[in-house]
């Protein structure tokens, strides 16, 4: 009796997802747990293992297809694994003697590559790929066999793909200036010259299809304004410099600058908890808790995971989850429950570079903090001027609930937290 394999329930915050692709086709062997099809929601990229072994009878749902909850994606014949590999093994004992022949003779060559280079594409490293590395595969012609992954369980990364592309550059170049003289083009016939101006069409994502829809709606539903302060960073890297390495020695994290960006902002949002609090109809939401979204961008896109209760996590637990978040959004491993909620949000746009920036809110929350490029700039320090690594801060808020002196006066407060960090410890 076949088994049906049906796309998982789905939260409530998702009506459907696209079917990005799937790793096996109608024939195929397949292992419980092994990964089957891609589907791809508007926040994450899901995997719908094989619930057993046997082999893959029937797709229903072709790639590109928008699916919901529950319905049926593919049939699955189980326990035929050991007779499907003995028969496929088998194949490919029969079919080498006849390949000698065809060997001898040139003209056949060529056939043979045809046959066997899709059959590289779906091999075992096509299933240790995301949608975004299998583009990049796909693009370059590359067969997945052949890239060492660093991911978890052998997964192959984007960095993976480039650093193939790098180790492969010189003799694709020498190749290309090999064959081109040769291609067909006669002396009489006119060289095309001057530049390329070629232009490729693709669909959004649906990740980025989402992040365009919430920012449209931040822009037309919230009355945004944005503050600037600066903060002297003197005194948090002073100490990161001091325990860095008993840090990482007990904790296997480094001691980065979020934590006590973090541990700031929850103590900023206590002091000002509209800030902390949502817009729903006529009511403003209160909420006395501490859930801080990080924003994390991916090949994907941007995704903000949200860590819960920030109020009750040290330092060390704090970098040990944003560096969590971070490798599992590069991987498209995050849950949706990770994606959903938050009261605040923290951006860093200074690990790009940015010297300042107007971060846009993350609806329905009314605060969203904004970090920098650390810059070593004059400042004056008791009547003298001195050279400090300054980072400036924004706070864009929704004027709709939070007056221009709460919001100055939050982002000073998180300025005084992090110019003077035995603050945070005192908790004044």
């Amino acid at each position: 009796m076949s088994i049906e394999v049906k796309v998982p329930q789905l939260p409530e915050s998702v009506a459907d997802a696209t079917l990005v692709a799937w790793h096996k086709k109608p024939g195929d062997v397949v292992r419980r747990e092994e990964n089957l099809v891609d589907l791809e929601t508007d926040k994450v990229v899901l995997e719908v293992p094989a619930p057993a072994d046997g082999v893959l009878k029937q797709i229903i749902a072709a790639d590109g297809a928008v699916v919901t909850s529950g319905q049926l994606l593919a049939l699955l014949e189980p326990g035929a694994v050991s007779a499907a590999a003995a028969a496929a093994t088998s194949s490919v004992a029969s079919a080498a003697p006849a390949a000698k022949p065809a060997a001898a003779g040139r003209p056949s060559a060529p056939a043979a590559e045809s046959a066997v280079a899709p059959a590289a594409k779906s091999g075992p490293g096509a299933n240790r790929m995301g949608p975004a590395v299998r583009k990049l595969v796909d693009e370059h012609d590359i067969d997945p066999a052949a890239i060492a992954g660093s991911g978890r369980e052998g997964r192959i990364t984007k960095g993976d793909v480039l650093e193939y592309l790098a180790d492969h550059q010189a003799s694709t170049v020498g190749l290309e200036h090999e064959v081109l003289p040769g291609a067909g083009v006669s002396d009489s016939e006119p060289q095309a010259r001057g530049p390329l101006r070629n232009e490729q069409r693709v669909p959004m994502t649906r990740l980025r299809a989402r992040i365009a829809e919430r920012l449209l709606q931040a822009q037309q539903q919230a009355a945004m304004l944005t503050t600037f302060n600066e903060v002297d960073m003197t005194a948090v890297m002073a100490l990161r410099q001091r325990y860095q390495d008993p840090f990482t020695a007990k904790h296997g994290v480094k001691l980065g600058f979020m934590g006590f960006f973090v541990k700031a902002s929850v103590e900023a949002l206590r002091q000002f908890p509209v800030v902390n609090a949502s817009i729903d109809g006529s009511d403003i939401v209160y909420h006395e808790y501490f859930d801080i979204g990080v924003a994390v961008s991916t090949e994907r896109g941007l995704v903000v995971p949200v860590l819960r209760n920030a109020e009750f996590a040290g330092v060390a637990e704090i970098e040990r989850s944003i560096r969590d978040f971070g490798e599992r959004a590069r991987k498209g491993g995050l849950r949706m429950e990770e994606l959903t909620g938050g009261t605040f949000t923290i951006t860093n746009g200074g690990i790009f570079g940015s010297l300042m920036s107007t971060p846009i809110l993350n609806p329905p929350q009314s605060g969203i903090l904004g970090m920098h490029k650390i810059q070593q700039r004059p400042v004056v320090v008791d009547g003298k001027i001195e050279a400090r690594p300054m980072m400036y801060l924004a706070l864009t808020y929704d004027h709709r609930m939070v007056d221009g002196r709460e919001a100055v006066q939050f982002l000073v407060h998180i300025k005084d937290l992090i110019e003077d960090p035995s603050r945070l410890l005192l908790e004044v």
